[in-house]
């Protein structure tokens, strides 16, 4: 499958600080970036630490050395700045704020006081995916108004629809979701006063002029939640492509559990990055071996129809390839 082009396509690479980047996150960089690239995309960096408890501030440097070292360019971004700066969103909190007093008008969303085991204990409706508990609407009775008789700390939830959603996803297809049934209200500004993952990537995507987004499909239901936004807003939603998850052998996403996949680790030991690229230009079916290859050749194979369906499997045996231990 080759995606056709279309005016102004801009996308995003938008790592999360909160830890070390690692060959799963790289795959789905690498793919997003070879989407926009050979297509004439412009590609726009932004760090997305709003999550500040689980923030550490040396991996806003660390990820753009490894996205850099493994060969990824961008038009725009925290170090080389843009149009739409700034790119780190902690410095955009007004723009969240000004977002929230919208919906907030527009009575799209109520204070909720439940905390994580209320709604646990609550909740038995099936959900989607790997998502959590489906929130049983203890709180939807409220209004914005209410907020005054409030004397506890509340976040603030959105009320979803409870019309079907379809998604035509760039990689697996369409997709068809009734948040109300599926997914539930979900929380756009925590109880701290931050605003929440969903509405900032919204405002910062719409913002930016992001035309097409490109991540892992654990994020599909987020899709979902999105399109509901971008209703809620008024504004044209981007195209996504939803693309399979690195995994350990027993099935679950990458993660510490698995030993040590880090970047940063490669590029300590002196491991090239055409290594790493040829590891995952096989994983995604374009070539037909593990060689090294640079990343301009990548431009010339580079085929979303071409990459599995199912999860890469990241094995020791690979990783030790991949780092010459033998």
């Amino acid at each position: 499958m080759t995606l056709s082009a279309q005016p102004q396509l801009v996308g995003r690479l938008a790592p999360s600080p909160t830890g070390a980047q690692h060959v799963g996150n790289a795959r789905t960089f690498l793919i997003a970036w070879l989407s926009l690239r050979t297509r004439g995309g412009r590609v726009i960096l932004r760090i997305e630490d709003i999550d500040s408890p689980r923030v550490k501030l040396w991996a806003v440097q660390q990820v753009i050395d490894d996205l850099q070292w493994l060969g990824l360019d961008w038009d725009e971004g925290p170090d080389v700045g843009g149009p739409h700066a700034p790119y780190v969103q902690t410095a955009r909190v007004t723009q969240y704020a000004a977002a929230l007093e919208f919906l907030k008008r527009g009575d799209q969303l109520y204070p909720c006081l439940c905390t994580r085991t209320d709604i646990a204990e609550a909740a038995s409706a099936p959900h989607l995916g790997l998502e959590g508990p489906i929130y049983p609407g203890t709180c939807s009775h409220r209004t914005p108004a209410d907020i005054e008789s409030l004397s506890t700390e509340y976040a603030w939830r959105f009320r979803v629809s409870d019309q079907s959603l379809q998604i035509e996803d760039q990689f697996s297809g369409s997709a068809h979701c009734t948040p109300a049934k599926e997914l539930g209200d979900f929380v756009i500004g925590k109880k701290d006063g931050t605003p929440a993952y969903q509405l900032a990537v919204v405002v910062d995507d719409h913002a930016m002029g992001v035309t097409e987004v490109c991540r892992g499909d654990d994020l599909l239901p987020s899709a979902f939640r999105q399109r509901e936004l971008y209703e809620a807003f008024h504004w044209p939603p981007p195209k996504f492509i939803h693309v399979p998850l690195v995994v350990g052998a027993d099935g679950r996403r990458l993660a510490k559990r698995h030993g040590d996949t880090r970047i940063s680790v490669l590029r300590e030991q002196g491991v090239s990055p055409e290594r790493l690229l040829g590891l995952l230009a096989w994983s995604c079916g374009w070539q037909a071996d593990r060689r090294p290859v640079a990343i301009t050749e990548l431009l010339t194979v580079f085929d979303l129809s071409c990459i599995p369906s199912v999860p890469f499997v990241m094995t020791e045996a690979l990783w030790r390839e991949l780092m010459e231990i033998v």
